[in-house]
């Protein structure tokens, strides 16, 4: 079952956290987040998921920034989160959406037990200007039955900012 918004707020400072917290960002079964003010884009045009794939840092200015089609970004919600007791999912607005923005385009399923900042992977089907601050995604909260580990793989916990893909560690295994 998917958590109402009331309910997300009921749990809040329990087995939910989400910092900064604003009464304007919950909706009736969701909660939205919003994108920081930095991006990354990789340097190399092909990309090997067996090696670290390195990506240089851009930041969207108050006026905005246009992104291109066919381009990989990867941002980062302002909000960090904390959750237990309930599977984290991401998803992008449907506002954003149907401006052809998709974010989180994979992945959108989170670990019970993840602390940090949300990672998007932002895609646009044709040039548009975004912003920092803008409600881009927005998190809900599934139940989850039956006992379960807590989230605890390391790659991408309690993360303090916009992380590329860490997959080539799983080649050393």
């Amino acid at each position: 079952m998917i958590l109402s918004g009331k309910k997300i707020k009921e749990q809040l400072g329990k087995e939910i956290i989400i910092e900064p917290y604003s009464e304007k960002q919950l909706n009736p079964n969701s909660y939205n987040l919003k994108l920081h003010n930095e991006l990354l884009v990789y340097d190399e045009e092909v990309l090997d998921m067996k090696k670290e794939n390195k990506a240089s840092k851009i930041i969207i200015p108050e006026d905005g920034i246009v992104l291109q089609p066919r381009k990989l970004y990867l941002g980062r919600t302002m909000e960090y989160t904390e959750t237990d007791k309930y599977v984290p999912m991401l998803e992008g607005r449907s506002s954003v959406g149907r401006l052809g923005l998709f974010i989180h385009v994979t992945a959108g399923f989170g670990d019970v037990g993840f602390k940090g900042y949300w990672t998007l992977e932002i895609f646009c089907v044709q040039p548009i200007r975004i912003y920092p601050g803008v409600e881009i995604c927005q998190i809900y909260y599934h139940d989850i039955d039956g006992e379960y580990d807590k989230y605890s793989s390391g790659k991408y916990q309690n993360n303090s900012g916009i992380q590329t893909s860490l997959l080539y560690k799983d080649f050393g295994k």
